[in-house]
């Protein structure tokens, strides 16, 4: 993943439309989304208590669009005293607003704001595993062509993190682990014209990408994104998953090929990322799963040009998988409070609702009806409970008390309704 993605002639540095050109975001859905995270911005500002220099850091930024919203949405005097960066490792987009930073690093330390995260963690790299005929879980190791075969069984600090949030079971059966996001797991994926079925390979990969032991012919452990489909493993109940082996349990189970994708990665790229901040909010927003809805099949998959492929790591597709945020809060829980919720509570608590308009605005007003309609209908995509709207939202507080409770903090309500105590103003 990290040649396919990020090296030379990789998805993530190619020139050109970028990222949407493949697959739809909530960046790319509505202007809206940005409203919502410049209000966001504003309000941790108000916590803070509008510092002198207020950052802004969009963590896998594409080509610049959410910073250049948020920018656009922003007030002027806000605006004069942010500091907007994009981190991305394709090059500065032409014709990018001159005030917004750009890199492939987060820019330095003590930061102050708001650090942002909108599918970034499902392309860091994940190794797959997955159970052999004896219920033993092993590195499934993946060829340039995608052919696949398993490896090594998982030792050391992967297996201590499957153990605890993904655990298999020598027997091959989905075990139980610790609440993640509310309601259980978070369907959907990559907005697109979605393929019925799903690839059940992997690729090699992503920053950090090693050659496995046992490997020959340029195999790599399988790393990436989505498997047997994104669909099926979140949206499906037992019945999709085997019935015989998922239903198991305690009793045994003797069938192979229960897949994991293993988070240790994920989990240190986000408490790195977080770490950048002295005080403020990082925000992680992904399609997710939680410890009690773990999809038995994994979620590896592709997208190119629109359409949910094989994950091949040819360096021309998309290659993603679901997150674990549960796991992800839990390496940075030494922070401070935190919340998960979904994308569909989160914008409803900064003011995206999706509601119509009242009729008797279209004879009284028929341009803003118009105007209004345009926009509920967005805001139902972005709140969508089967689509966008189904999305985790992590939020990650930082180096925010003690201090005045966010009660009091009349500027804050969202984050009021996100966090409750959790954040306390300056």
């Amino acid at each position: 993943m990290d040649t396919a993605l990020y090296g030379p002639g990789g998805f993530y540095r190619s020139a050109g439309p970028g990222p949407a050109a493949h697959f739809r975001t909530s960046v790319h859905a509505s202007p809206l989304y940005a409203r919502a995270v410049a209000r966001l911005l504003t309000e941790v500002d108000a916590v803070l208590g509008t510092p002198p220099t207020l950052d802004f850091v969009d963590i896998g930024a594409g080509r610049g669009e959410l910073l250049t919203g948020v920018l656009a949405a922003l007030p002027p005097a806000t605006a004069a005293r942010l500091r907007p960066y994009g981190v991305e490792r394709a090059p500065r987009p032409e014709g990018l607003d001159p005030r917004i930073g750009w890199g492939e690093e987060i820019p330095g330390h003590g930061l102050t704001g708001l650090l942002f995260a909108n599918e970034w963690l499902d392309n860091v790299p994940v190794d797959v595993v997955e159970t052999d005929a004896q219920g033993v879980a092993r590195l499934v190791l993946v060829a340039p062509d995608g052919s696949e075969r398993l490896g090594e069984p998982v030792s050391g600090a992967d297996a201590e993190w499957l153990a605890r949030w993904w655990p298999l079971g020598e027997d091959g059966s989905l075990g139980s682990g610790a609440s993640g996001v509310p309601g259980g797991g978070v369907p959907g994926g990559r907005a697109s014209a979605r393929a019925e079925g799903g690839a059940r390979s992997g690729t090699s990969g992503g920053p950090g990408g090693r050659e496995e032991p046992g490997t020959s012919g340029g195999e790599r452990a399988a790393r990436g994104g989505a498997g047997d489909s994104a669909e099926a493993g979140l949206r499906a109940g037992p019945e999709r998953r085997s019935e015989a082996g998922f239903r198991a349990g305690a009793e045994g189970c003797s069938e192979a090929g229960f897949r994991a994708e293993l988070g240790t990665g994920r989990d240190a790229a986000w408490a790195a990322a977080v770490s950048h901040l002295a005080r403020g909010l990082a925000v992680a927003v992904d399609y997710a799963h939680s410890a009690h809805t773990r999809p038995a099949f994994g979620t590896l998959t592709g997208f190119r040009a629109g359409r949910e492929v094989t994950p091949v790591p040819d360096g021309t597709t998309d290659l993603t998988a679901h997150v674990a945020l549960d796991a992800c809060a839990a390496a940075t829980a030494h922070q401070g409070p935190a919340a998960l919720t979904r994308q569909r509570e989160a914008l409803g608590a900064l003011g995206i609702a999706g509601s119509r308009p009242p009729l008797s605005l279209a004879s009284t007003d028929p341009t803003a009806y118009v105007r209004a309609l345009a926009e509920a209908g967005e805001a139902a995509e972005l709140t969508d409970p089967a689509g966008l709207g189904a999305f985790g939202w992590l939020l990650q507080t930082v180096g925010t008390g003690p201090g005045r409770a966010t009660r009091d903090v009349p500027d804050a309500p969202g984050l009021v309704a996100l966090l409750g105590e959790g954040v306390r103003g300056s």
